[in-house]
């Protein structure tokens, strides 16, 4: 059953989802904006689909708790590394439809992305907004090298199974197909949102290594190192770059202003 969603807004947009009876949404911390009575708010620390949720389902027909809390415990903390909220929190309405509706924590945009059964999406680990219950949500493991060298993360939330997932990104969003462009593309780390899995993250260098990649990597607010993306499906990218890339891009404006002096 398709997750019915009305986004609205300008500067900055939310989302509403309309819950009929059977659905249910869970949502990142902190994501939340408002409901109607009708629809019942609980907090649960296993994300949906994962081993913790299967053990405490078992647990609950007489199985081990001991054995739901351990899994419960690791999933934690794979969240806590990423930098994410302990818990989700779930929606789930009674006595009829109801609505909820959410929002990202930065001024931007926020698309719907419908999960189809063999292929599944990766998002930016602070894209999420919600997700229908019969989404599987988990963590996908980057590399270290990979992630060092992107300076993206280690970490990619990993969505899989049927269903609406919505992600929110700064300033403006755009969709995008390597393979309407030669099947290949190259991306400032900072504006990746989210990817199908049809699509291959990697990461190479900005030309070879000699003087003007030296001076692209000191000037040019993007290291020596670009995002790539291959293959036939859909990205979403954003307009505004994460905070810590904005950082280093103010830096770089403040040394680029040391020679205006000079």
């Amino acid at each position: 059953m398709t997750l019915t969603t009305k986004i609205t807004g300008g500067f900055s947009e939310h989302v509403t989802c309309q819950l009929d009876p059977g659905q249910s949404v869970f949502a990142d911390a902190g994501k939340f904006r408002w409901k109607t009575t009708n629809v019942n708010l609980e907090t649960r620390l296993s994300t949906p689909g994962g081993t913790a949720d299967q053990a405490n389902q078992q647990a609950q027909q007489g199985g081990s708790f001991l054995k739901a809390a351990f899994a419960t415990a690791t999933e934690v903390g794979k969240r806590v590394i990423s930098g994410q909220s302990l818990a989700f929190q779930w929606f789930t309405p009674s006595g009829g439809s109801g609505l909820v509706s959410f929002a990202g924590v930065e001024p931007g945009q926020v698309r719907a992305i419908e999960v189809e059964s063999g292929v599944g999406w990766r998002a930016e680990s602070r894209a999420l907004i919600c997700a229908e219950g019969s989404v599987h949500y988990d963590i996908d493991w980057a590399g270290f090298n990979l992630g060092r060298r992107s300076k993206e993360g280690f970490i990619f939330e990993h969505f899989t199974g049927e269903g609406t997932v919505i992600v929110a990104g700064g300033g403006s969003l755009i969709e995008m197909n390597p393979a309407d462009y030669g099947g290949k593309i190259q991306v400032h780390a900072g504006a990746v949102v989210a990817f199908s899995d049809s699509v291959n993250f990697n990461v190479e260098r900005v030309g070879a290594l000699n003087a003007q990649t030296i001076m692209t990597a000191a000037f040019g607010g993007t290291g020596i190192n670009l995002v790539t993306l291959s293959g036939d499906g859909l990205i979403v990218l954003q307009s505004t770059l994460h905070r810590e890339f904005e950082h280093e891009e103010r830096n770089d404006t403040r040394r680029d202003g040391i020679f205006d002096r000079l």
